[in-house]
């Protein structure tokens, strides 16, 4: 019997395996899905210069990690702190004007769940409790070294030393960066329920929410929402909070919402929708559930750029 040959994996194929959790990672560091494809992208440029080097696959993992932090580092020396419009000022009521669009590299933007899916299916759900706005947008006010090193530790559950020898630097050095991390974030309002399909009452509630915004039902709406439930439109600064304000803000300023269709999609981990209003495609809402009731909603206008990123067509036929 002649000799077997052993086809090895194309270079590119090594490199794609990686690619899914390394945007999750990036996107946790840089808080823009499409500022994380752009660091995947030059992080997978640098990496095929080298690839020869690396025979196992742990070695090539953390060797991409490396660049990865490198890239994001460099990123995060030169821009300001992504951020929300609840981080930026105090909330403004029914009857406030919403102010002028702030640039897109203040806001904190979605994801799609299929661009940082998890490698190990058991690790999904950790994947989509970190990928969650309110935690993303917590992370990033620490600073850069302390947020991947948060990240690397309590997300993707790297050791101490793995991370030291990531970042140059000592164990106690990384230890002590994870305590002042874990500090700045004790008191950030985190809770908040993933989607689950298989949740009854969740998907009950969403039903519900689709019926009474389609309808414009503004009082089965407002009994779907926490009572001190938010609601924000990047990026337009003003937010509200409270069920009659969203209430007499929906019945006046938003009422351009009546006659909508919403179809379903997931974003960071939480239900979401495309939102179309009877002249064309208004924005992404993102809903945060909590106890079986909205908690947050925030809708991205910025249509023209994440409907493509989340597969939603511009117009609906019908």
């Amino acid at each position: 019997m002649g000799d077997v040959s052993i086809v090895e994996e194309p270079a590119e194929l090594r490199l794609e395996a990686f690619r899914g959790e390394l945007t999750g990672y990036c996107y946790r560091m840089l808080g823009s899905a499409f500022e994380a494809e752009d660091a995947v992208q030059d992080t997978m440029i640098r990496a095929w210069r080298g690839l020869d080097r690396f025979e196992g696959r742990a070695a090539l993992r953390s060797w991409l990690y490396r660049i990865a932090t490198n890239v994001c580092l460099t990123m995060l020396g030169s821009a300001q702190r992504r951020a929300r419009p609840m981080d930026l000022g105090p909330a403004g009521t029914a009857q406030s004007a919403p102010g002028e669009p702030l640039p897109e590299d203040v806001w904190v933007g979605p994801v799609p769940d299929a661009r940082v899916a998890a490698a190990d299916p058991a690790e999904v759900a950790v994947a989509r409790e970190s990928i969650r706005l309110a935690f993303v947008a917590a992370l990033q006010h620490l600073p850069p070294r302390q947020r991947a090193v948060l990240i690397l530790r309590e997300v993707l559950a790297w050791s101490a030393a793995e991370v030291a020898e990531l970042l140059d630097t000592s164990v106690a050095s990384v230890n002590s960066a994870l305590q002042r991390a874990r500090a700045a974030l004790a008191g950030a309002d985190l809770g908040a329920d993933t989607l689950n399909p298989l949740d009854r009452d969740q998907a009950d509630l969403l039903e519900r929410y689709v019926r009474a915004f389609e309808d414009y039902d503004i009082t089965a709406l407002t009994g779907l929402l926490h009572e001190d439930v938010t609601l924000n439109m990047p990026p337009l600064p003003l937010w509200l909070r409270g069920r009659a304000d969203i209430r007499d803000w929906m019945l006046g300023t938003g009422s351009g919402c009546r006659g909508s269709r919403l179809v379903p999609t997931v974003a960071n981990g939480m239900p979401a929708f495309g939102q179309y209003r009877t002249t064309g495609p208004w924005g992404l809402t993102v809903l945060d559930i909590s106890a079986e009731r909205i908690r947050t909603i925030t809708t991205f206008l910025d249509v023209e750029r994440l409907f493509p990123l989340f597969g939603l067509p511009m117009r609906l036929e019908g």
